[in-house]
């Protein structure tokens, strides 16, 4: 497979930031950014949809509008926001499953990048531009965005469930690989085991 490129244009920030996303399960998600050296903190939860329905049983219901999602705190002097989405579109998931990843299906599993920012929202549909001129992929991005309004915290169990849970089925058999495919193609920007 082709090399994932770098994103040509990037957010010049420091300080810390926040990124919201949607790549399928978040329990995935999280499991490979809380791998990666500059991230703070990584909590599961939804957007998209109303306080209402931000509960897990609603949202895997399909009736909702929304996806599960990670919000990522970063420190942008560290990791930047390109990438953060070089990871998501390259590792963290597959971009070109319409209202799915693998076996999870429904619109809560959309391809989704939730942005705070017009700035932030430019540097994503300048990557997507620039990945779907590369080549890279075989079929069309479908990665949505749309502007982020509110962040719901999912239920604790949810938080930090892949470390909690290694030998849960689902976990061995979708987080698992994820993080292996981060640690083989960006052992550079992992975090130091002390």
């Amino acid at each position: 497979m082709q090399q994932c490129p770098d994103v040509e244009q990037d957010l010049p920030q420091t300080g810390e930031q926040s990124l919201v996303l949607g790549g399928g399960c978040f329990w995935c998600t999280e499991a490979v950014y809380l791998a990666l050296e500059g991230v703070l903190s990584v909590t599961s939860g939804y957007a998209g949809g109303s306080a209402e329905t931000a509960n897990y049983d609603a949202v895997c219901s399909g009736q909702t509008d929304h996806a599960e999602v990670i919000e990522i705190r970063y420190d942008a002097g560290r990791i930047s926001l390109g990438q953060l989405l070089k990871i998501f579109f390259c590792v963290a998931h597959d971009p070109t499953q319409l209202d799915r990843q693998g076996n999870d299906r429904g619109r809560q599993y959309r391809s989704v990048v939730f942005y705070s920012s017009e700035a932030q929202a430019e540097v994503v549909r300048g990557y997507i531009r620039q990945l779907s001129s590369s080549g890279l992929f075989s079929a069309d991005i479908v990665t949505t965005l749309e502007p982020l309004t509110a962040f719901y915290t999912a239920e604790s169990y949810h938080q930090n469930y892949a470390a909690r849970n290694p030998m849960q089925p689902y976990i061995m058999f979708a987080a698992t690989p994820k993080v292996a495919k981060l640690q083989q193609t960006f052992p550079e920007r992992l975090k130091s085991r002390n």
